[in-house]
């Protein structure tokens, strides 16, 4: 009888991966992207998944017989096993002890995110302490954090983007406020590709913080060992890793840290008991009293043979290949120029791209040295089949950073905008008229273990043409 057990794997190490061709590996698991003519560099966005994990899973699916978790049922209980069996993989792919660390699934990094946010106990001994490197899923824990009387603060940027002796200023804080508090950053940069020093998880939680670390952008490419680096909260999204299933993501959180949290509320699956007599309810121990509703299940062996994909091509080899296109890109980049030596491209962040990821942001400049709008170049982007994503990314800490936004300045142009009502053209206007920055926006390409060097030469054949008068 099939119910859903032909889905579980053995629970056993892999082995330890050998350097793949990744050439063959293009080929062989992504060939969609040579049939149909596509330059991805957009892998910070989502990754791609391998043709042979949707095989996998569709062929799962149809051999299996899974119902909802919360039953006895043989297929509920099927369901069970396999969600258990991912909760155990992802431990084991982030390497953190079981004993210490427990996996709550979410629908995506943002999720995670917010389930820390709505129960951490703030208040005015409790301070939010962020890098202003942050995604806006981290920004907005703010509202939570003020909402309860919390003060906020900020942790800066140097001019090359990394944060600016944030041990040091972390502990200053410590001696302003009783409390410790929760300090969150980002493992890697989605703006600029910085990988933030992981170090500063252990010297914050020796100062008496919590930690939540963002590391959506980090996991894809580089290996995350929590013992090494124990952070009290991590979320990630598996789409951002392997591509598919896209709705699934994860809060890990150490066993001690989720039961200081207190939920503001409950729902189906996380409770116990609920009495609408006696108005009460108990939550569920663990991970099952933050799951709220029914997980994705039928997603989860998608998820196992996901990580087992990583695994097998090794998240070493996969940093080091990322590392050789990226600074491939970025010297390329740096190459270009107008006719009359003047620089074509400013790339944002650091100059020698020290302990960075995949991800670079620029813009493309005229002849007058002025910001070419994101925006054509997308276009012409677009146009050539190369996928490229412009903007702010949803990190608007590096990116004013980056653009050298004057805080004064820039506070009057968005009132002034948001009063006339919100147009982002007439934003970079006020902007540029007032002398608070030339750019609101930039070209963001990022590459991952499909790309190749010819991805890389497409994008720049086309950022150079911009210094050939195609426009001036």
């Amino acid at each position: 009888m099939l119910t859903g057990t032909t889905m579980l794997r053995a629970m056993k190490a892999p082995a330890r991966a050998v350097a793949p061709d990744f050439a063959a590996l293009r080929a062989r698991e992504f060939g969609r992207l040579d049939d149909g003519g596509h330059a991805y560099l957009d892998y910070t966005g989502s990754a791609l998944y391998p043709d042979r994990l949707v095989a996998a899973h569709a062929s799962a699916l149809r051999a299996s017989v899974l119902g909802n978790p919360h039953s006895e049922s043989p297929t509920s209980l099927a369901s069970t096993a396999l969600v258990n069996e991912a909760r155990a993989r992802v431990l084991r792919f982030f390497d953190a002890d079981p004993e210490e660390y427990v996996v709550c699934f979410t629908p995506n990094t943002t999720g995670a995110i917010q389930l820390v946010a709505s129960a951490y106990p703030f208040g005015p001994d409790a301070p939010f302490i962020l890098s202003a490197d942050n995604h806006n899923s981290v920004n907005g824990v703010r509202a939570f954090a003020e909402r309860a009387g919390s003060r906020i603060h900020y942790l800066p940027l140097d001019d090359q983007l990394r944060l600016h002796d944030a041990a040091s200023e972390l502990a200053v804080l410590r001696g302003t406020h009783v409390g410790a508090g929760l300090v969150a950053f980002p493992a890697q940069s989605n703006f600029s590709g910085v990988r933030h020093p992981l170090a500063l998880v252990g010297k914050a939680r020796a100062l008496g913080y919590t930690v939540l670390l963002d590391a959506a952008a980090y996991v894809p490419t580089c290996p995350l060992s929590l013992r090494e680096t124990p952070a009290n909260f991590v979320a990630c999204s598996f789409y951002k890793m392997f591509g598919y299933p896209t709705g699934v993501g994860a809060l890990i959180a150490r066993r001690e840290s989720l039961m200081r949290l207190r939920r503001p509320w409950f729902s189906g699956g996380t409770v116990e008991y609920v009495s609408v007599q006696g108005g009460s309810h108990l939550l569920r121990d663990g991970a099952d009293a933050f799951e709220d509703g029914t997980v994705n299940f039928l997603a989860f062996g998608a998820v196992i043979d996901g990580l087992d994909f990583l695994d097998e091509t090794g998240m070493p080899n996969v940093r080091r290949r990322v590392g050789a296109l990226t600074e491939k890109l970025v010297a390329e980049l740096r190459a270009l120029t107008h006719r009359d030596g003047s620089p074509l491209v400013r790339v944002y962040g650091p100059r020698d791209r020290y302990d960075c990821g995949g991800t670079v942001a620029f813009n493309v400049l005229d002849r007058r040295g002025e910001v070419i709008p994101y925006g054509d170049i997308e276009a012409r982007a677009r146009d050539a089949r190369i996928s490229v994503r412009g903007g702010c990314f949803c990190n608007p800490g590096a990116s004013e950073k980056a653009f050298g936004f004057v805080a004064e300045r820039a506070a009057r142009c968005i009132e002034e905008t948001t009063r006339a009502g919100w147009n982002q053209t007439e934003f970079a206007a006020r902007m540029k008229a007032c002398g608070g920055a030339d750019a609101v926006g930039a070209v963001r390409a990022s590459v991952g273990i499909p790309s190749n060097e010819q991805d890389v030469a497409r994008l720049v054949e086309l950022v150079a043409q911009f210094g050939a008068g195609f426009p001036t």
